[in-house]
């Protein structure tokens, strides 16, 4: 099961927000997250698309108007 944690850089060091297990040895991903604030809402923005967006769930609507 993949985990994701946050952490920021400190004089070199990564260092998670959160206290989580890393057993010595473990392979760990890193991804570099931009400086600016408007990355969390871009990168939410696609999905709120996918969500408003399904036709899917408009039976749900037309559920309501009866």
């Amino acid at each position: 099961m993949l985990n994701t944690a946050l952490a920021i850089v400190k004089n070199g060091q990564i260092e998670t927000l959160e206290h989580i297990e890393l057993p010595e040895g473990k392979k760990v991903l890193i991804t570099m997250l931009p400086d600016d604030d408007t990355f969390w809402q871009e990168a939410s923005e696609e999905t709120l698309k996918q969500i408003w967006d399904n036709k899917e769930d408009d039976v749900y609507a037309r559920l309501l108007d009866e």
